[in-house]
């Protein structure tokens, strides 16, 4: 609770350092305040998780561990932003205070205990994003980005909002607790608009963390968007979507796995190929990770498809290998586009002589993300694949392991690039300091991660 306190006290620190053009205290201070925010975070853990506010939000292991990650991220986001967004637009502070805002709405998302707060903190994000996503005012990809999130947002929170409004009209209540009893309950029968609403749940997430068919978005969204709010959304927004997913079937709807195991399963299965075969043909390396995020979300999908004991660890396991690796992907992309012009593949030509230290991270990205052993993308797949193990789909571990080997031509066609191709320009691409201490801790802990998982896999 004091985290979230404290980010949106932050947010409006920012926005006032803007006004009176205290543009060097930026960076500075978001920063310090949200390691502060992480420290407040961090600190909550094993402490008292009771209900608050009349039971509307619960900082239990599981909130602070997803909260701490969503901003631990988005701390690294920041160590990037230098010289950024002053290259976008002179009105810095608004960059980071809506970003900051879109992150309390992440934390409010992940702490939830009753269907309202979920509501409120994702509108509260959703909203931060649709600014964000059009933030360059003369870019026409950035406009377009923009209006197509806010208008398929609009309508997949309709689809949300329906849900909620069903489930509360069957089982009297918007706290979570409260409707697993009446799901659990054996002399409740349950009324069918109660399943109507679980189907229109899953619609209304499904769409905020990519999954097909309602990924339509993401490609052109992450394309026109800056590509360090780009990040953001695939990487703190991701994280916060799953949580919030993988909390309500955890607590209100495990009972009823039956009905909706099959609905997620065809989900799940047409997410994991939609997201790696549509990779495979992408010139542009910012669309590949697009594509590539919608693969991940079919793996993530793994841990509430496969609801156990072990869905917390895996799907946390699983974001922080998703987390690392994207910051080396989408960190490079920013370096090679401002010299090169271009975010095809092709730019990444002969970067492995240009700049060793680039093409080892980006290596390591790439490795992590196709789930190559001693890599912490490697981990998260492996425990994903036995939580689903143990439920007995064999045939979706199967798919997935079919879906893992098509990944590995799309993601060593970028390494291929850097080793083996040559570049005809020869620019070289040299690498800030925030940015070679961001890469490398990211490059280092997806190897650590990936040889030491101990750490991360009994956390909860």
């Amino acid at each position: 609770m004091n985290s979230l306190i404290v980010i949106s006290v932050l947010a409006i620190i920012i926005l006032y350092l803007g006004l009176f053009k205290v543009k060097a205290g930026l960076l500075p201070v978001s920063i310090l305040g949200l390691l502060a925010a992480l420290g407040l975070s961090i600190a909550e853990w094993n402490s008292d998780a009771s209900p608050i506010f009349s039971g509307m939000m619960l900082f239990d292991n599981f909130a602070v561990g997803f909260s701490s990650l969503c901003i631990g991220t988005t701390i690294l986001i920041f160590l990037l932003s230098k010289g950024y967004f002053e290259k976008i637009s002179e009105n810095v502070a608004e960059y980071y205070t809506i970003i900051l805002f879109a992150l309390a709405g992440t934390i409010m998302m992940v702490s939830y205990n009753n269907l309202a707060m979920l509501f409120v903190g994702l509108e509260i994000m959703s909203v931060s994003l649709y600014i964000l996503a059009g933030i360059k005012k003369k870019d026409f990809a950035s406009n377009e980005a923009s209006l197509k999130y806010f208008l398929m947002g609009a309508f997949s929170t309709g689809f949300l909002l329906f849900g909620v409004a069903l489930i509360y009209g069957a089982s009297g209540s918007f706290n979570l607790i409260e409707i697993g009893n009446y799901v659990k309950n054996p002399q409740n029968i349950i009324d069918p608009i109660f399943y109507v609403g679980i189907v229109l749940m899953i619609v209304g997430l499904a769409f905020k963390v990519g999954a097909a068919p309602f990924h339509f978005w993401t490609p052109d969204v992450y394309e026109g968007a800056p590509t360090l709010i780009t990040l953001f959304m695939s990487t703190v927004v991701k994280i916060a979507g799953f949580a919030a997913f993988l909390r309500i079937f955890q607590v209100s709807f495990s009972s009823l796995s039956q009905f909706w195991t099959p609905t997620l399963t065809a989900i799940t299965i047409l997410t994991l190929f939609i997201g790696n075969i549509t990779a495979v043909y992408q010139n542009s390396f910012k669309r590949l990770l697009a594509y590539s995020s919608i693969s991940h979300a079919g793996y993530m999908l793994f841990a509430i498809v496969a609801l156990g004991a072990a869905s917390t660890n895996a799907i946390f396991l699983y974001a922080v290998a998703y987390v690392l690796a994207s910051t080396v992907a989408f960190g490079t992309l920013i370096l090679v586009k401002a010299k090169t012009g271009s975010d095809s593949i092709e730019s990444f030509n002969g970067l492995g002589k240009s700049n060793p230290f680039l093409a080892f991270a980006v290596t390591v990205a790439m490795l992590s993300f196709a789930g190559i052993p001693l890599t912490a993308g490697f981990i998260g797949k492996f425990y994903m694949f036995n939580a689903a193990l143990s439920q007995n789909h064999i045939w979706l571990v199967l798919i997935a392991v079919l879906n893992a080997i098509i990944a590995i031509f799309y993601y060593f066609k970028v390494i291929v690039a850097m080793y083996f191709q040559t570049s005809e320009s020869q620019i070289v691409i040299q690498t800030p300091a925030t940015y070679k201490v961001v890469l490398a801790v990211s490059a280092i802990l997806t190897i650590l991660l990936g040889i030491y998982p101990a750490c991360l896999t009994t956390l909860f």
